[in-house]
């Protein structure tokens, strides 16, 4: 059986689709795979598309081609297409702080607590569980009937999250994230005085050897780059900080305040427990995604979006500034 025959790109008579494309004197000599790309670039992905060829299930005037044959006029492309199959993972009524929402992509507002998606050891309370309850207008991505994840939030951090709901949208956002065209804000509370107005931290980070749940700063890592701007000092005690990450690492923002010297309250990987930590009650990591901002895939239009503070960062703020002023 062929490989999209099974697993994620199941296909029998039920649940497949047949579409004939015939090509025209403006597609003369166009390679198969580059013309299907271009007439397909919102039903299936481009590796769909190669794996189709290869299995036989798109072909011309019936015969199985290379994805290197140019194309002639008149010639007629067949396409079996397989209908996306439903996600295994199971819906969940949680209720959700939604941004905005159109048929392309939805905009929450993630709580502290929340993983992304699921995870071999847990598998329900997750985002994508409660998008698969929220969202009737999925469809398919890589051949299943899922939200598209383009990008996450550690699962203490809270704040703006974009998914697709279509692999149109998937790809368009995942292009936007991979060219770094995408703009992100993120506010930390960070330990200690922080003496810098704005500074920058450039690393290389990899999984760390040992303790796998954390990265580190290694040369052979991936280049990062994340941009700070001390907006209130609140005495020796805590720094809020704004943070605009330029490339999007695993735990980036918190080893690069770990590098600098501070790292952020409540964090329990790169962090420490400390008087202050303790004394505020700090349960959680401190770090917000505060603002995004992307190209919307289909409208072409600039959008930003903010996601307010959470009460418990609120009140964190709050009795920071209080402990500063006993201090004065």
């Amino acid at each position: 059986m062929s490989a999209w025959l099974r697993g994620r790109f199941f296909l029998d008579t039920n649940s497949s689709s047949q579409e004939v494309i015939e090509v025209t004197s403006r597609e003369k000599g166009w390679r198969l795979d580059i013309f299907l790309k271009e007439k397909l670039k919102e039903k299936i992905s481009r590796s769909m598309i190669q794996q189709g060829i290869k299995e036989g299930l798109i072909t011309v005037n019936g015969e199985i081609k290379k994805p290197s044959y140019r194309l002639k006029p008149g010639e007629k492309i067949i396409l079996t297409i397989p209908k996306p199959r439903p996600t295994e993972i199971l819906p969940e009524k949680i209720d959700l702080h939604i941004l905005y929402e159109d048929k392309d992509i939805i905009v929450v507002n993630k709580p502290a607590g929340m993983l992304t998606h699921p995870t071999p050891t847990k598998t329900s309370g997750t985002l994508v569980n409660a998008l698969l309850h929220h969202c009737d207008d999925l469809e398919g991505i890589g051949g299943e009937i899922r939200p598209g994840i383009v990008h996450r939030l550690d699962k203490e951090t809270s704040g703006v999250i974009v998914v697709a709901k279509n692999e149109f949208a998937h790809r368009n956002l995942s292009d936007q994230f991979k060219s770094r065209t995408v703009h992100k804000e993120y506010l930390a509370i960070a330990h200690g005085y922080i003496t810098e107005e704005t500074w920058k931290v450039f690393t290389n980070l990899k999984r760390h050897p040992v303790q796998r749940l954390k990265m580190t700063v290694d040369d052979s890592g991936k280049e990062s780059l994340t941009f700070f701007r001390t907006l209130k000092r609140f005495g020796n005690l805590a720094t809020l900080v704004l943070a605009v990450p330029k490339t999007g690492r695993t735990h980036q923002i918190r080893v690069h305040l770990k590098v600098s010297g501070h790292p952020i309250l409540g964090d329990p990987l790169y962090g420490k427990r400390s008087q202050i930590s303790e004394g505020l009650r700090v349960e959680r990591l401190l770090l917000h995604a505060l603002k995004l901002e992307f190209l919307h895939p289909r409208k072409r239009i600039r959008m930003t979006f903010v996601a307010p503070l959470p009460r418990d960062f609120k009140e964190v703020l709050t009795k920071l500034h209080a402990l500063s002023k006993i201090q004065e």
